[in-house]
């Protein structure tokens, strides 16, 4: 599993006391579900987003509620807008800030410094 995602031991153990996954287990070794694999590509790709592990877990446990997974979706969606629209906030501060340190470098005008030889 471990190799599978690309991720520690630790972080497997970490989203099952967070009641992400659920493995079965078997003395000591876990056992992954296909269901417990849909859930560690839904944590990953949540986070690579920037979702919160509490924003993730509220979706994912959406998904056993019965409705054929149209809450899920629908909440998914709207969370996705939003953080799309946050997204594209940011990325506009950061392209005025570009732009208004290029004008700043602009008005230093340093001459290039004379050559040594």
């Amino acid at each position: 599993m471990c190799d599978a995602f690309e991720i520690t031991p630790r972080a497997l153990r970490f989203y099952e006391d967070e009641g992400l996954i659920a493995p079965e287990r078997r003395g000591t070794a876990r056992l992954y579900s296909d269901r417990d694999r849909a859930r560690v590509t839904w944590i990953l790709r949540g986070k690579r987003v920037g979702f919160s592990l509490a924003e993730i877990k509220e979706m994912l446990d959406l998904y056993d509620i019965g409705d054929s997974q149209q809450t899920q979706l629908r909440v998914t969606a709207e969370r996705c807008k939003h953080r799309i629209d946050a997204l594209r906030r940011q990325k506009d501060d950061i392209d005025a800030t570009i732009a208004e340190l290029e004008v700043f470098v602009e008005t230093l005008a340093i001459p290039d410094s004379p050559r040594t030889n």
